[in-house]
């Protein structure tokens, strides 16, 4: 893993701009209406806060890489221990364009492995499905209504 990942829904995306900017020490690297993004060194984090409709909370984590290769690389080892992917090649996310994939963990918490292409200037079309009612806006994260199932413990590293 090169850079871990977090990505954090809010209701008021300036306060939290401001409460970031002041606890990380550091400007937003990347700052829209809508969302800002930290990519910290040290740790290493990318780490993101967006209005996206959803309660406020944790909305998913991930690990972002430098290469597809090492993106592949984890994508097989998923593979080989059978945990469900969604593969999403070329993704329009987060003002960014990348290839991903996402699985979901055993306790359903939503798990984003990408490698990051280029910026761009819209948020994401991409949405999912909420209890069978309207799409909400999900940046790329599937629902598990999508047909991801939870990892099943014992699926290990080997």
């Amino acid at each position: 893993m090169k850079r871990f990942h977090v990505h954090e829904a809010v209701h008021d995306v300036d306060a939290n701009i401001r409460f970031y900017c002041t606890m990380l020490g550091t400007s937003a690297t990347v700052l829209k209406e809508d969302y800002a993004q930290w990519m910290l060194d040290d740790p290493r984090v990318n780490f993101a806060v967006s209005r996206r409709g959803g309660k406020p909370a944790v909305d998913h984590l991930g690990a972002q890489f430098e290469s597809n290769e090492q993106l592949s690389s984890l994508r097989g080892q998923v593979e080989r221990v059978e945990i469900a992917a969604l593969d999403q090649p070329n993704a329009a996310c987060c003002y960014a364009p990348s290839d991903e994939y996402w699985v979901t963990d055993a306790q359903g918490i939503a798990w984003e492995t990408l490698h990051t292409l280029d910026p761009i200037p819209v948020y994401g079309a991409d949405s999912r499905v909420v209890d069978s009612k309207e799409p909400e806006i999900a940046c790329c994260a599937p629902a598990l209504a999508g047909g991801m199932e939870p990892a099943k413990s014992g699926a290990c590293c080997g």
